[in-house]
């Protein structure tokens, strides 16, 4: 990575390139969204009080629920004839959260990508494939887009069985996968229950993304499929993969900072961590024109590494956790709001609307690859019937409306009531 423009900065003119382009950030959202202008305005702040980084902390948080109150268009920050592309991600309520990008920002989302590639040794003799749920399908043209800028051969994201993606594997001579760890483990899982070994693949590059993958998973799928891994980290909201990502050193994820400010704040009073301490990660968009977002609260916990790495870049770090600190509920990289989950079920079946919610309950569960939303519903009158076929009619018609609305695959089963 030494070879970024972005890296032969000194330490001095980062800060001022981020500081400029924050300066930048602020006055076009106080100037062309009503939402920031008014929070700006309660908290008796101008953009241009903020003349350094750390006075960042002076400026309100942004949290997900703002997103869906502000549905479709009133955080854009530029007319709509500017924007190239709309996508929507899951909200905190009925509302999905929609984003926005300018053809800069998706410039911007090519070269996001391509460094995070380039970090895990992707080169233009690769070739690279794709694998990621439907709820994950704008990170999927991104990674496209940053993988075949620096000349990669790419097999993009296609909605294959793990046997077609083994398939393709072998007989493309793919060298380099981008998955999901469920994904991953599902695929080593199925090619040890075949009888087919690692070396009859020409793989030897797997970057995970989407959640969080512990170290001793990661070490079983390494020695399974005997090939490297790196992780990414990304969000759905922005959204777009590799905010973060690991370099040759595996010491943390680098964080793109020429794009993101990063913050480490305690969960519960926003009040900033001490350096070294984990707590929630929020950032701030630098170089985002349609959809900024200042000091998003992201609900994932981390913390920062401010040393520079062994691996001579000058990006700063963070140590991602598994935990997080609000109420979404991570699936394979999409997020789901818990209340969510009520709110679509009592649209969809034959419930009382004030029905204490105690009756339903809900894991996450690893089928055939991918992350499943399992929802545990408890039997009683109001959404019992005689008529099973009928119940179960509408049992679909709820796993398929949920689908649709969250993002994610969802199965629900009937459990008897507690005593």
């Amino acid at each position: 990575m030494p070879d970024d423009p972005f890296l032969q900065l000194s330490t001095e003119e980062k800060q001022q390139l981020q500081l400029e382009r924050l300066q930048s950030t602020l006055n076009r959202a106080c100037r062309h969204v009503a939402f920031h202008a008014n929070r700006f305005g309660l908290a008796k702040i101008e953009p241009s009080d903020i003349s350094a980084l750390s006075e960042t902390v002076r400026l309100p948080f942004m949290e997900r629920a703002d997103f869906s109150q502000h549905y479709p268009y009133s955080l854009f920050a530029v007319p709509l004839r500017d924007i190239v592309r709309i996508h929507t991600a899951p909200g905190t309520t009925r509302n999905p959260t929609v984003s926005g990008y300018t053809a800069q920002d998706l410039e911007h989302w090519r070269q996001i990508p391509a460094r995070a590639l380039k970090a895990a040794g992707v080169t233009q003799n690769d070739i690279l494939q794709i694998a990621l749920n439907p709820g994950l399908a704008n990170w999927g043209r991104d990674y496209k887009e940053g993988a075949e800028s620096i000349g990669a051969s790419v097999i993009p994201n296609t909605q294959l069985s793990v046997e077609k993606q083994l398939m393709v594997l072998r007989d493309y001579k793919t060298t380099a996968l981008i998955t999901t760890p469920a994904m991953a483990v599902h695929l080593a899982g199925y090619m040890a229950d075949m009888g087919i070994g690692p070396a009859s693949l020409s793989l030897h590059t797997l970057i995970v993304c989407g959640e969080y993958a512990a170290p001793e998973l990661r070490k079983q799928i390494e020695k399974q499929l005997h090939v490297r891994t790196w992780m990414h980290y990304g969000l759905s909201e922005v959204p777009g993969p590799a905010i973060s990502f690991e370099c040759n050193s595996q010491d943390g994820l680098h964080i793109n900072e020429d794009h993101f400010l990063p913050e480490i704040v305690d969960p519960v009073t926003g009040d900033p961590m001490p350096e070294g301490s984990f707590g929630e990660l929020v950032l701030t968009t630098l170089t985002t024109r349609a959809f900024p977002l200042i000091r998003f609260k992201t609900g994932d916990r981390a913390l920062l590494l401010a040393e520079k790495c062994s691996c001579g870049s000058t990006l700063i770090r963070m140590k991602w956790d598994t935990g997080r600190t609000d109420d979404i509920i991570n699936i394979d990289g999409v997020n789901v709001h818990s209340s969510q989950v009520g709110f679509h079920l009592k649209e969809m079946m034959p419930m009382d609307k004030d029905m204490d919610e105690d009756i339903i309950s809900y894991r996450v569960v690893s089928r055939e690859g991918r992350k499943i939303l399992e929802i545990l519903l408890q039997m009683n009158d109001s959404i019992f019937s005689d008529e099973i076929k009928e119940l179960e009619r509408l049992l679909r018609r709820a796993e398929n409306h949920l689908k649709e609305s969250l993002g994610v695959s969802v199965a629900i089963r009937l459990v008897e009531a507690h005593a």
